[in-house]
């Protein structure tokens, strides 16, 4: 999600003069950049509630005064456009996609990257994410590991200087794997492990011997 001023919107752990239930934690590409969720540290201040909808601006004071404090936020485009909403995100923070399990991918990186969030975190917009109802995410993560998964983003996508990759959405939705039901049992833990310890060979040798529709 994007918010309009990140510097207003999202603060440091622990430092935010907000009201507590304002603030959700958020995860960011620092956190997964070496391949491993490390502890977030930034929140979000949050203008919406569990509904999806903007809270009374007048119920929040402390999120009033923090955010009003910085001119970026009162001075952009969608303020002036909605003056009542002045303290909205461009982006809405949909209600309960924070507490899902998610695979985050970096927008731009080498190699395909996928990191597991067990749910907590809200992910920032220079993040990708996956989430389902179907899959063991840490199986799926074990596919998309692999260079298998790799090739088709290099087939599709945009290369950058140097060989950087873009794990956007629309490259993502390219790539081919079979349906979790046609998986065996062996296969898929030995997903799960090639995923767990971040083993690319190992991912690979597994994805190879399956066959996507």
């Amino acid at each position: 999600m994007a918010t309009g001023a990140d510097k207003a919107y999202l603060v440091d752990l622990g430092t935010a003069d907000v009201e507590p239930d304002r603030l959700t934690p958020i995860v960011m590409a620092d956190d997964i950049r070496s391949g491993r969720l490390t502890t977030p540290r930034k929140v979000l201040i949050n203008p919406w509630d569990d509904e999806g909808r903007l809270v009374d601006i007048r119920s929040c004071p402390r999120m009033a005064k923090a955010l009003a404090s910085h001119p970026s936020v009162v001075t952009r485009f969608v303020a002036k456009r909605n003056p009542a909403d002045w303290f909205r995100t461009i982006d809405k923070v949909y209600p309960g996609l924070a507490e899902r399990p998610k695979l985050l991918l970096q927008d731009m990186k080498a190699q395909i990257t996928p990191v597991y969030e067990p749910g907590g975190l809200y992910p920032h917009h220079n993040l990708y994410y996956i989430v389902s109802t179907g899959w063991d995410l840490e199986v799926l993560g074990g596919l998309l590991l692999s260079r298998i998964a790799e090739a088709f983003i290099s087939a599709y996508g945009v290369k950058m200087r140097g060989g950087t990759l873009r794990f956007q959405a629309q490259y993502l939705r390219k790539i081919r794997v079979p349906a979790p039901e046609q998986i065996s049992a062996e296969i898929v833990v030995r997903l799960r492990d090639a995923f767990r310890l971040y083993d690319r060979d190992a991912a690979t040798s597994r994805r190879s011997r399956l066959r996507t529709s």
